[in-house]
């Protein structure tokens, strides 16, 4: 029996964590308060259950992209090909059309859920590539004396002057197929998980790029590169490559022994700083979308 309900208490959250490090082993989960701090109305977080026990999750909300909804369905391996991942599909996209939305989509890491989401029309619009950096002895760089770089929990009142003076003007030239759409409320929680290992680079009270890492409290000796930019009169300047060279030191020094980032095949400057850096290819990611309402096997007449 197939039981679908909603995350409500701290031990659901971390079932839903559980489910997540189950399927991508190779990601930091966001831990429970991080999941609990970013919750909107909007937000529909579930867990499916088989025969009593959690083998899936999903999360319905909207996506960055302004068009789309966002929908997430993540079975366990071993209990997949068994109803629980269309089960899931059906409640997460009939709560994406209940809030709005006429288009939803995810991303895809491996060939047999991209064959599933096939099946209910989801179609390919883009590819993300995993870029990785192990991290040895890693020297702090030297900074020129136009700017310096600090960690945001020296002056955390900057970060909310980053969304406006790099998020806004960096954020459309990301490889999407429509605007990114983040609100300050987005930025102020979901784009940033430890204030001292996110960087900005400042002249005086403004700042000019940020870059850092996202902290994994299941796998500590790892971290993700989170947002890295710089605001568009300051490029050519080598501030990205001291950015991430910064938190590169940093990561150095706490004990971080992989760093790992998601780019844009389209982005090729971000792609080639990586590369500059030594990052290595791992895992390419496909994301697709579909029209909803979706088309379910006993509406197609099988």
């Amino acid at each position: 029996m197939i039981r679908i309900r909603p995350v409500e208490t701290v031990a659901d959250y971390e079932a839903w964590r559980q489910v997540r490090l189950a399927v991508l082993p190779y990601e930091r989960a966001p831990s429970v308060a991080e999941l609990r701090k970013a919750e909107t109305p909007q937000r529909l977080l579930v867990l499916a259950e088989l025969d009593g026990e959690v083998v899936a999750h999903g999360n319905s909300d909207r996506s960055n992209e302004a068009d789309r909804a966002s929908v997430i369905a993540r079975v366990r391996p071993e209990a997949r090909r068994r109803g629980v991942g269309t089960a899931l599909l059906r409640v997460l996209t009939e709560h994406a059309e209940q809030q709005g939305f006429t288009i939803a989509g995810c991303s895809i890491d491996d060939d047999g859920s991209l064959a599933f989401a096939k099946r209910f029309g989801f179609t390919e619009f883009l590819r993300q590539v995993e870029q990785v950096r192990r991290i040895a002895d890693e020297p702090w760089p030297v900074v020129p004396p136009e700017y310096e770089v600090i960690p945001v929990a020296d002056r955390p009142e900057l970060w909310a002057v980053a969304y406006e003076q790099v998020a806004i003007p960096t954020l459309p030239d990301l490889d999407t197929t429509s605007p990114m759409q983040v609100t300050p409320e987005e930025w102020a929680t979901e784009w940033i998980n430890d204030p001292t290992s996110m960087f900005l680079a400042v002249v005086g009270d403004e700042v000019i790029g940020v870059a850092g890492l996202w902290l994994d409290t299941d796998k500590p000796e790892r971290a993700e590169v989170g947002y890295t930019a710089v605001r568009p009169d300051w490029r050519g300047k080598g501030v990205a490559s001291t950015l991430k060279r910064t938190s590169m030191a940093w990561a150095a020094e706490h004990g971080i022994t992989e760093i790992y980032t998601w780019t844009q095949e389209g982005n090729e400057n971000m792609r080639q700083l990586n590369e500059h850096l030594g990052f290595t290819y791992r895992t390419v990611s496909v994301n697709v979308r579909a029209n909803l309402p979706l088309q379910f096997p006993e509406q197609l007449g099988s």
